[in-house]
């Protein structure tokens, strides 16, 4: 019996013991952060959050294979996203277990309370993403690495690269959407090359972005908040930022962003090999409605372009900028930026004359900064090896002030500084309404002092795949003689409007959806769109450039236009509603176009 005592006893101490140090442990954990997990602890209280952990136990949150469940409702730390570890010390994780980790979707249920599905629908009404998932998810959540193995191989990169400012410009941004792209940020780049994170506050009236927002922070000397005085937009925001901001590189991020593993020394060591270099990483998409990480290896790389409405768009990888590189993951250039997210070296910047101060809000700055970039001795890259994820919004949640059309504002500034002879075929496109576009003598001051290149130039060796208006055997409106002559083919050519019939609409002399050019190769295109028929309705679809079904043959006489593949001639309904393909008839009216600066002389022979 004694010796069963003592063993008893010794089992008793020995629990004892391994129950003190597991609290102990426990303890310095939770102490680690306090002050972030106390706001934490606040938030998690809140009504929002208390029904997301309610759902956090529905089976049908997730995806079967990803299922959550928290075992301690009752203790209010239990449910807190406390970061872990990675084996090497480094990266703070939460467990791998919760919403949101790798990248994987969270999918809410379909029967939701009435109470629930309406601050789920706030949050999209507030954000135009889905906030209440956002919620739901770690700040510190894992991502999927996108990176090739070419990216990661030693001595890739220079070993003494320059630290950066980054810059994150917000405006009533979602609590945490706004924290979890500036931990992506912290959590994986070296600390050495973060000089500090700058968040521009652009005037938000969010409460949560007030005191609460410069509480949770004021631990992490590298992030600096500044705010506006008043709301200034995006261009201006970013130059308020630029000021601020004391590294020898600048980082632009959007707030709603995630940046993956090794995002951050691809960028800086092209510009450590040289300073004129401004890089964007790939921008890979977060699903806005489950937040989902979509990404593409170095294959499905695309650069940048722009149509002559001055709007960025992306295309391929051209074939001769292929041929330049041994691996897709190497980086390439690009005739534009998209603009949100880019690196590049601060007095190169300054040198460049920063933004146009004469843009209004946001629209057109990207294309200005390539095109000088190109055009003043700079180049521009997209560096395959670089991923930040982006949320891309389906409408701004933000109101401006009426009245005034602050893109084409943007745009008209920008063609009259830097398009030269070719700002005609914008001026085209809205009806030759250039507006009030203020005083551009500096920035053409500008563009005379540092001797840049002329569009022509950019166009011939850096975007020679871009078609050319002046290239066009005719350009401005396609006019049907029948009934009356007063219906014009009309529609959308964006990149959602490819595959859908083509329209028509009564003539109205202001360009947009009227502008169309006829190719010499026989093409009725709006930039990338061509008119396309198969056998069945007359659709756009993306130029490819072998005739076929996009070749139609205009007879200036007849004025007929004839599909080449079909032998049929392109005509409209009775109705004036629909483009037709009938028989060709000499006759009939409604078969009959007028091509608006109509040039045979240009006309392929």
């Amino acid at each position: 019996m004694g010796v069963l005592s003592r063993r008893r006893s010794l089992l008793i101490k020995l629990v004892v013991i391994v129950s003190t140090a597991w609290f102990t442990i426990a303890f310095l954990l939770y102490s680690e952060d306090r002050t972030d997990r106390g706001i934490a602890l606040s938030l998690q209280n809140n009504p929002v959050n208390r029904e997301a952990r309610e759902l956090q136990h529905d089976s049908n949150l997730l995806e079967p294979a990803n299922p959550f469940k928290n075992d301690d409702d009752e203790n209010p730390k239990a449910n807190l996203q406390e970061p872990r570890k990675e084996d090497d010390g480094g990266v703070l994780l939460p467990p791998q277990n919760l919403p949101g980790e790798l990248g994987k979707p969270v999918v809410l249920p379909t029967n939701l309370s009435a109470e629930v599905k309406k601050m789920v629908d706030d949050g999209w009404l507030k954000n135009a993403f889905n906030q209440y998932v956002s919620d739901m998810i770690s700040v510190h959540r894992s991502l999927p690495d996108p990176r090739d193995e070419w990216c990661k191989k030693p001595n890739r990169y220079l070993t003494k690269l320059p630290a950066t400012s980054v810059i994150i410009c917000f405006h009533n941004e979602a609590w945490s959407i706004l924290l979890r792209t500036v931990h992506s940020v912290l959590d994986r780049s070296p600390k050495h090359l973060i000089k500090e994170v700058v968040l521009v506050d652009d005037f938000s009236d969010m409460s949560h972005l007030k005191q609460q927002l410069e509480d949770y922070w004021k631990s992490e000397p590298r992030v600096k908040i500044v705010r506006a005085k008043k709301r200034e937009g995006l261009i201006r925001a970013r130059l308020l930022g630029a000021r601020e901001a004391s590294g020898p590189v600048l980082t632009y991020l959007d707030s709603h962003c995630e940046c993956t593993d090794g995002w951050l020394e691809p960028l800086l060591d092209r510009i450590a090999r040289d300073p004129t270099t401004v890089v964007c990483p790939v921008i890979d998409v977060i699903d806005d409605t489950t937040l989902e990480y979509h990404w593409r290896d170095s294959s499905g790389v695309n650069v940048g372009g722009f149509d002559w409405n001055l709007q960025f768009n992306w295309h391929a990888v051209p074939d001769k900028e292929k041929k330049k590189h041994e691996n897709s993951a190497e980086p390439v250039w690009s005739p534009t930026m998209a603009g949100g997210l880019f690196s590049i070296d601060k007095k190169f910047f300054e040198k460049l004359g920063t933004y146009d101060s004469g843009f209004d809000i946001w629209g057109g700055e990207n294309l200005e900064l390539s095109f000088k970039t190109w055009m003043c001795g700079g180049t521009l890259e997209i560096v395959p090896c670089s991923h930040v994820g982006h949320i891309f919004r389906k409408r701004s949640p933000y109101k401006w002030r009426s009245g005034v059309n602050v893109l084409r504002r943007n745009s008209v500034r920008l063609a009259e500084v830097w398009l030269d002879e070719y700002a005609k075929y914008y001026y085209q496109r809205i009806g030759n309404d250039k507006g009030d576009f203020g005083d551009i003598t500096a920035r053409r001051k500008l563009r005379d002092d540092l001797n840049c290149k002329s569009f022509k130039w950019y166009l011939d060796n850096i975007y020679p795949e871009l078609f050319v208006p002046g290239d066009a055997v005719a350009n401005g409106e396609f006019r049907n003689l029948g009934h009356g002559g007063k219906t014009c083919l009309d529609s959308p050519a964006r990149k959602s409007d490819l595959h859908k019939p083509a329209g028509l609409y009564p003539c109205h002399r202001q360009g947009g959806n009227q502008y169309w050019m006829y190719s010499k190769t026989g093409e009725i295109r709006r930039d990338e769109a061509c008119l396309d028929y198969s056998g069945q309705e007359v659709i756009l679809y993306p130029c490819h450039g072998s005739k076929g079904n996009q070749y139609w043959e205009y007879d200036e006489e007849s004025k007929l236009l004839r599909h080449g593949s079909s032998d049929k001639c392109l005509g409209i309904n009775a109705s004036k509603t629909k483009l037709i393909m009938e028989q060709c008839n000499n006759n009939s009216n409604n078969q009959r176009w007028t091509l608006e600066n109509y040039d045979s002389s240009k006309l392929n022979k």
